[in-house]
């Protein structure tokens, strides 16, 4: 499981990225023996990739990080690997890390970068609003990811309880927008990436930014335990990180080429292309992966009453805004 030259390596929980100690040498790093260890986990790459792993173009080094990041299908994995000591952080939707905290997990959201949704309802013909989702099959992730409870939120703006549909279980977006093109499915929460290349059976009923602006969708999330065994190390990896989404801001062809040699996407595939445009325009990504804590109490308000959690949980304990700003000045 050697590095492979801008390759991908091979885990128990997915794939990572690494990149060659010749070139972080170049890029004036911190030398390999020097460097510190910092798992990461990050939802399964797509047509935003980009954004995610530009941080493996020496950033992470710059900081004297050996940054190992594994794809997984979902971020209840990250979830589950986090608590058992696999990973140092994960990339998702915060509402998961809120249940586990109400229920004891030791969780610390450190910011977050993806605060609007590029996330969608779609669905076949056979669906022309909302309202006819009544009886229909949905495909959502896992119970308690962002595709779940976008679309439970989605149903309770439009008075339609969850007994009324279907939910299919189904890990990645590329899962779920297959199983709706073929029939398998009624409808689906995907990324919005998949409305240039959608056939004609397919429609866009509802933006997740437009239907619920309050919605976060994906933060950076640690737990205690990591806070207290690598105070530095956390630091440094959320200063990559800020250092590493300006950059993708600022630089569109880069950002879709480093998405492309990811994904290994075509040369006319749109999809890079247009989410880059969509997430900069909306300002969907936010590179100094900020603290929103009125949505956050909004997503918690929301997990109160689709059944989520049962009680309140006290955000303060939930979040580490001293780390976010001991990144912010490393950052500059």
């Amino acid at each position: 499981m050697g590095a492979k030259n801008f390759s991908m390596w091979e885990t128990p929980m997915g794939t990572g990225w690494r990149i060659p100690c010749a070139l972080a040498l170049a890029l004036g790093a911190t030398p390999a023996a020097a460097q510190k260890v910092w798992r990461h986990a990050i939802i399964e790459a797509k047509s935003d990739a980009g954004f995610a792993m530009m941080v493996t173009r020496g950033f992470a080094e710059k900081q004297g990080l050996k940054l190992e990041i594994q794809q997984i299908k979902a971020d209840q994995i990250g979830l589950k690997a986090l608590l058992a000591g696999e990973l140092d952080s994960y990339e998702g939707g915060p509402g998961g890390a809120i249940v586990a905290a109400a229920r004891g997990a030791d969780l610390k959201i450190l910011g977050c970068h993806w605060p609007g949704l590029v996330h969608g309802l779609f669905a076949r013909e056979s669906v022309a609003k909302v309202e006819d989702l009544r009886g229909k099959n949905i495909a959502i992730s896992s119970p308690g990811a962002l595709p779940d409870l976008l679309i439970r939120a989605v149903l309770e703006k439009q008075g339609i309880a969850p007994t009324e549909v279907k939910f299919a279980n189904m890990g990645s977006d590329t899962d779920r927008y297959k199983a709706l093109t073929v029939g398998v499915v009624d409808a689906a929460i995907v990324s919005t990436e998949y409305l240039p290349i959608a056939p004609k059976t397919v429609t866009l009923l509802a933006t997740g930014r437009e239907a619920l602006p309050s919605f976060m969708r994906v933060c950076m999330i640690t737990s205690g335990k990591a806070l207290a065994d690598k105070p530095d190390e956390v630091v440094r990896f959320l200063a990559a990180e800020m250092s590493a989404l300006r950059h993708a801001v600022a630089n569109r062809a880069e950002e879709i080429d480093l998405t492309r040699e990811i994904t290994k996407a075509k040369p006319d595939d749109p999809r890079p292309g247009f989410i880059f445009d969509e997430a900069t325009r909306h300002k969907d990504i936010d590179p100094e992966i900020s603290l929103p804590m009125e949505k956050l109490a909004w997503m918690q308000e929301m997990l109160i009453k689709n059944g989520s959690l049962p009680k309140p949980v006290d955000l303060a304990k939930v979040v580490a805004p001293g780390v976010r700003a001991k990144a912010l000045e490393l950052a500059k």
